[in-house]
């Protein structure tokens, strides 16, 4: 077994395509600039990288000739295959981390590589962050163009310190807090050099602050979103005190995500969002 395929069995699958359609599907919905700056074509071949249940997937699959998409998670995959797997849409468990040592996948033959709310995930390993990004340049043709949209620097800030503030409460380390922090969420400046010095030009990079509406499902709201989102930071205390984890991270934010006007809930999102050509 290689490293790679090692690192992809030890890895814990938090994902489901239930619990993320309860606690965030709003995620595909908010994609109209993303899908308008990857302008898909009747013969694009597109690779999408952290396709999750293939839910954006479906968005532009109709307009392009071919799609590849992938993703570590097994669960989520396993959903993609079954609501929109086809003739030209095939749907692939992959490590992302791992993307430049796939020449099946990085193999220059690719029109766009598309990325919707994944890279922040994906990119969180500062060792395979610029081999992730390396890969995705050896998977385009010359020319080709990668299109993302990802958290940006200051991405739901609030939630960031009230988990730290809440495992802190449990008697964890800032250190250990912080090293469970399951997200990289780069500027403007940090994106844009990096593609640049790996042989990009960037066309577009661009942040928005875009306040979220959470949804209200009985299984979703600000507690679900935790619950999935910040699954990292729960699987450092033990299992019996997570959910009191999660009331503490709910109570501390009620006012700050809450609307007096009808008792919905917000988060502060920030999309970093870019357009970059291989050259």
């Amino acid at each position: 077994m290689s490293a790679t395929q090692q690192t992809q069995a030890e890895r814990k699958d938090n994902w489901s395509s239930e619990a993320y359609s309860a606690s965030a599907a709003f995620v595909p919905k908010l994609t109209q600039t993303l899908l308008q700056y990857l302008d898909p074509q009747p013969s694009d071949s597109v690779l999408d990288i952290g396709c999750g249940d293939g839910k954006f997937t479906e968005l532009f699959l109709p307009y392009v000739s071919k799609v590849l998409g992938v993703d570590s998670s097994p669960a989520m995959i396993e959903a993609a295959r079954k609501g929109y797997g086809s003739e030209k849409a095939e749907f692939q468990v992959l490590d992302c981390c791992f993307l430049e040592q796939n020449s099946d996948v990085a193999d220059g033959t690719w029109d766009k590589v598309v990325s919707n709310a994944a890279l922040h995930w994906i990119l969180r390993n500062e060792k395979t962050r610029l081999s992730t990004l390396k890969g995705i340049h050896a998977s385009l043709k010359k020319g080709g163009a990668f299109v993302f949209e990802m958290g940006g620097h200051g991405n739901v800030a609030e939630i960031q310190a009230a988990m730290q503030y809440a495992l802190l409460r449990q008697g964890i380390s800032i250190e250990k807090a912080r090293e469970s922090y399951p997200w990289f969420f780069p500027s403007v400046p940090w994106m844009s050099s990096t593609l640049e010095s790996l042989g990009f030009k960037v066309v577009k990079m661009e942040s928005e602050y875009r306040p979220t509406k959470l949804t209200s499902d009985t299984n979703g709201g600000l507690a679900g979103w935790v619950r999935l989102m910040g699954a990292a930071f729960l699987d450092v205390v033990d299992t019996e005190k997570r959910e009191e984890v999660i009331r503490e991270v709910c109570e501390v934010l009620q006012t700050v995500t809450t609307r007096e006007e009808d008792g919905s809930q917000w988060l502060g999102y920030v999309r970093l969002r870019g357009v970059a050509v291989k050259i």
